[in-house]
């Protein structure tokens, strides 16, 4: 009877047990098939920085998350890219413009793909790329040529509160051919002063700080900025006292492109319409013996005194400016042209072009030129 009690009561026991089972009240002791395995595609990483979208890495990191939350040190989307895409992938390379010299000696802009700096130091690296026989030479197209001594070593930059960026560079520096310092100079000045927060380059050379340029003396002591010129010329028969060093862009047809020479010049100027006076130098095409092409229709000119406002300089030509009058074209080259040498002049950031009779004005491609044009929406020149 006692033996018939107990069986029964071992029995309640087993099936409570069972049934506290189902319940899950083990839960964690699971068995390895009901352990749920990891898809196959899964990957193991300690790359904090590098984590999956959506992913919660303050805690681990909390203030670089907070750094990243305020953008600080991220390029932002390029126009196309899309939502999620890896932005390692996206940034592997940035367009940068060089200045170079080409088959004529003259100091020309570039636009090169460089990679993407592992730093911020981008000033630093433009200025790696125009080293002679460095990580540009292979990007050189045909004719073209860095303008520092090879072997100069860039040790470092310092970017003063006024806009003056302290260059220090190695000793190599100082083995150039006197007839190569002013080109230097200009191409350095340009290729940094692309930079918005740079205004003007000061030289030091092994940490010592350089009044003058190291071979022919070039003055350095309140720095060198785009306002000394490039490729300076001087215009016969041109009164200095009643003109003005202006930079204009002329087209030049090279080995593999078409790209734009900055040439600085003094053009007679008229202080009433200094802007007529800049656009009309830029109509009569070089005055100087370079093998530059002319590339404005004869008789084209202004057809009324150009109207600044709010920083767009709005021109309005007559029809000679145009390269196919029945379709309103106007050729891009001149396009191109007007707006590099008029954006150069302080405070113009874009020009609008009308032409006389005609409803408005379209690129060779078709494009519409509805909207003022800025700088940056004109290429200087063709990728390399």
């Amino acid at each position: 009877m006692k033996i018939d009690l107990a069986k029964k009561y071992a029995g309640v026991v087993l099936l409570c047990l069972l049934l506290l089972v189902g319940c899950g009240v083990f839960e964690g002791e699971q068995t390895l098939d009901q352990i749920d395995a990891p898809p196959e595609d899964a990957e193991l990483t300690d790359d904090l920085e590098n984590m999956p979208e959506g992913a919660d890495d303050s805690e681990a990191n909390p203030e670089e998350s907070e750094g990243e939350a305020e953008g600080e040190g991220e390029d932002p989307v390029e126009e196309g890219e899309a939502e999620g895409e890896d932005s390692a992938t996206a940034t592997e390379s940035v367009t940068r413009v060089l200045y170079l010299l080409d088959q004529n000696g003259l100091v020309v802009p570039q636009e090169v793909q460089v990679p993407a700096p592992e730093s911020k130091e981008v000033a630093k690296q433009v200025l790696e790329y125009l080293v002679q026989d460095g990580p540009v030479t292979s990007l050189l197209p045909s004719g073209f040529q860095a303008v520092l001594p090879a072997g100069t070593e860039i040790i470092d930059l310092n970017l003063e509160a006024d806009g003056t960026l302290v260059v220090n560079v190695s000793e190599e520096f100082t083995t150039y051919e006197a007839e190569n310092e002013q080109k230097i100079l200009e191409a350095m000045t340009h290729t940094l002063t692309q930079f918005e927060n740079v205004n003007s380059v000061k030289l030091w050379i092994e940490g010592e700080a350089q009044d003058s340029m190291p071979v022919n003396g070039t003055p350095l002591t309140e720095g060198y900025s785009r306002a000394n010129g490039i490729n300076i010329q001087q215009t016969d028969g041109v009164d200095l006292m009643e003109s003005k060093a202006t930079t204009l862009y002329f087209p030049m047809q090279g080995d593999e492109m078409v790209y734009f020479v900055p040439i600085t010049q003094h053009v007679p100027m008229n202080e009433e319409t200094p802007y007529q006076s800049i656009v009309q130098a830029l109509m009569d095409g070089p005055s100087f013996d370079l093998p530059l092409q002319h590339f404005v229709n004869t008789g084209s000119q202004l057809a009324s005194e150009p109207v600044f406002e709010d920083g767009v300089l709005s021109l309005n030509f007559n029809e000679n400016i145009l390269a196919n009058s029945a379709k309103s074209v106007i050729a891009d080259e001149v396009m191109q042209s007007i707006v590099l040498t008029l954006t150069e002049q302080e405070d113009i950031e874009a020009v609008e072009v009308s032409v006389e009779n005609h409803q408005e004005v379209i690129s060779e491609s078709g494009q519409p030129y509805s909207e003022p044009v800025s700088r940056d929406m004109v290429t200087p020149t063709e990728s390399i």
